[in-house]
């Protein structure tokens, strides 16, 4: 078998770490899979807390089709809800709805309890180094 080199071996090990990451996160978010604590964070960020789907699906990673299937729960248990696009008559807006809001913030609480609990206090500065590192990263997968 062919040796991997160290780019290969870093992309794997950063995989199966985030395969952990969010499988132990998805059982401490207080009934938040991650994908959903993803959503109702980025539309949290988001002016107005709002967004049109493909620019949540693109802020999140996923495809378009891919969040409209996360947000039609979502939308019926009141964590977000659809505004009509003032700019755009062709599409809706997600908006962060306010058992949204509540969700986000116990859901950010016990995620920085949890990242806590695995992140080295020492280590701070270079895990801020290695966030900017992924999304420098992250610019040159292209499909």
């Amino acid at each position: 078998m062919k040796k991997i080199n160290s780019s290969v071996r870093f992309c794997l090990d950063l995989t199966k770490f985030q395969t952990e990451l969010a499988r132990r996160l998805d059982s401490r978010l207080g009934g938040l899979g991650l994908n959903e604590f993803v959503i109702l964070y980025a539309l949290g960020q988001a002016e107005g807390q709002k967004m049109r789907r493909v620019d949540l699906a693109e802020k999140v990673g996923l495809t378009a089709s891919g969040v409209t299937r996360l947000l039609l729960p979502m939308e019926k248990i009141g964590l977000v809800k659809r505004e009509i696009n003032e700019n755009d008559a062709r599409s809706s807006l997600v908006v962060l709805a306010s058992g949204g809001k509540t969700k986000l913030n116990e859901g950010i609480e016990r995620a920085e309890i949890f990242c806590e609990d695995i992140v080295p206090r020492e280590r701070i500065k270079k895990l801020e180094e290695f966030s900017k590192l992924l999304i420098e990263l992250g610019r040159n997968i292209k499909f």
